[in-house]
């Protein structure tokens, strides 16, 4: 599903304008962003949670060389899925 047709999903759902509905998507989407960019994590009970980790150096192999490269550190964004969305898509 692209962000086009979740809008008019939701939209459609709600009983509102794709405009409005676009608006508050792309507000929600920001507002998780800026909260995981500031190390923070966002928790939806029943959905999941939103967080970054670090992931520290190490060491790579290039394909095409077969040589080592050194792989630096970095924050990586990750979601967990809560328990009432595992169990929706389980079945």
């Amino acid at each position: 599903m692209t962000k086009k047709e979740l809008i008019t999903k939701v939209a459609e759902a709600a009983n509102v304008s794709k405009k409005d509905t676009a608006a508050v998507i792309e507000e929600t989407l920001n507002t998780i962003a800026q909260t995981m960019t500031a190390g923070e994590k966002v928790q939806l009970i029943g959905f999941g949670t939103f967080e970054t980790r670090i992931r520290g150096e190490r060491t790579g192999i290039n394909p095409l060389t077969k040589e080592t490269v050194k792989i630096a550190a970095c924050k990586a964004p990750t979601f967990k899925a809560g328990k009432a969305l595992k169990d929706r898509i389980n079945g």
